[in-house]
C-alpha cells in the first residue's frame, strides 16, 4: 500500500475465485447479494446470506469467500484494506476512539456485523470508492469504523486458539480460569480444579462463568480444544488420530462427530481445504 492509508476495491462479479489468504493490512470487507457463498475466517466456517460485513486485523488470520451454493449474477464486493497505527501513544490512543480501538482489537478473531449495523454503515459504504480526495475517504471510512464500533452484536468468528490470540477477559476470576484452560486444553479438565481457581464452589462457578461470559463451561473448553486442533490441521502434518488425542479428544469419533457439528465439515475436509492454493499477501 506504500504511503497510502486505504486501499479501496469496488467490485461487481458473477463467482468467488479468489484462494485462502492473509495480509499484513487489516482489513473491512462487505458483500451483498451474494447468498449462499461459504466465508472462511480462521477456524469459523458459515454460509452468507444477503449482506455480510466482517472486520479483519490479524495478518496471520486465514479467510476466504467461496462460491459455494451461490447462484447470483450480481454480487457486490466492497473491500477496504488499511493501516492505521492503533498504538496508544498515537491519535487513536485518545478517548474519542476508545470503542473503535477496543473493536479493531477484537476483531483479531474476525468480526461478523448484524444486519441492523450494516444498514447503518451501508450507505457510506456505497459512496466510499467514489469519493476522489483523500483526506474524505479517509475521514468517511473512520466514521464507517466508529459508526460499527457503537453497534452490539458483532460476533467474534475464529477460536483465539486457532488465532494464536492471548485470552482476555474484564474479571480476573474469569482470566485465571480461561488461562489454565489455555494450558491444560489436553487435559483432563475437571470442574473442582476451575471452581479452586476462581474461589467458588463448582456450582456457583458454572453459573458465575455462564453469567459471564454468555457461555457454557463445556462448550468453551470444547470450542478451545478444536480450535487448537483445527490450528494443527492446518499447521501440521499429523494425522487426524494424533490431534484428536493431542487436544483432549480421548476417542477419535467423538472427536470426527463434534467437530463436524461445530465446523460443518469433516478434521481431513477441513485440512483439505486450507490446502488448496493459499497466498501471503
Amino acid at each position: 500500500m506504500g504511503k497510502d492509508v486505504l486501499y479501496i476495491a469496488d467490485r461487481r462479479k458473477k463467482e468467488f475465485t479468489y484462494p485462502i489468504h492473509n495480509h499484513e493490512a487489516f482489513e473491512l470487507n462487505f458483500v451483498e447479494r451474494a447468498s449462499g457463498v461459504r466465508r472462511i475466517v480462521g477456524d469459523s466456517s458459515e454460509v452468507i446470506g444477503e449482506y455480510d460485513l466482517v472486520l479483519i486485523t490479524s495478518p496471520d488470520l486465514e479467510h476466504v469467500w467461496e462460491q459455494n451454493t451461490c447462484v447470483s449474477e450480481d454480487i457486490r464486493e466492497i473491500t477496504v484494506q488499511f493501516t492505521f497505527n492503533m498504538d496508544e501513544g498515537s491519535l487513536f490512543g485518545s478517548t474519542p476512539f476508545y470503542s473503535m480501538r477496543k473493536m479493531i482489537n477484537e476483531a483479531r478473531k474476525g468480526l461478523s456485523f448484524p444486519l441492523e449495523a450494516i444498514m447503518k454503515v451501508y450507505s457510506m459504504l456505497d459512496k466510499l470508492s467514489s469519493i476522489k480526495e483523500g483526506f474524505y475517504a479517509v475521514t468517511s471510512f473512520l466514521t464507517i469504523l466508529y459508526e460499527l464500533s457503537k453497534c452490539p452484536g458483532a460476533k467474534p468468528l475464529s477460536t483465539s486458539s486457532f488465532a494464536k490470540i492471548a485470552v482476555e477477559d474484564d474479571s480476573r476470576r474469569i482470566l485465571k480460569v480461561k488461562n489454565h484452560i489455555s494450558k491444560y486444553y489436553m487435559d483432563e479438565i475437571r470442574l473442582g480444579t476451575l471452581a479452586d481457581i476462581a474461589g467458588m464452589s463448582p456450582s456457583a462457578f458454572s453459573r458465575f462463568f455462564k453469567l459471564h461470559t454468555g457461555r457454557n463451561l463445556t462448550d468453551y473448553i470444547i470450542d478451545i480444544r478444536l480450535g487448537a486442533a483445527s490450528r494443527m490441521l492446518v499447521d501440521t502434518s499429523r494425522s487426524v488420530s494424533e490431534i484428536s488425542f493431542n487436544c483432549g479428544f480421548n476417542n477419535l469419533s467423538n472427536f470426527n462427530r463434534i467437530f463436524k457439528k461445530k465446523k460443518g465439515c469433516s478434521p481431513t475436509a477441513f485440512r483439505e481445504n486450507y490446502h488448496k492454493t493459499k497466498i501471503i499477501i
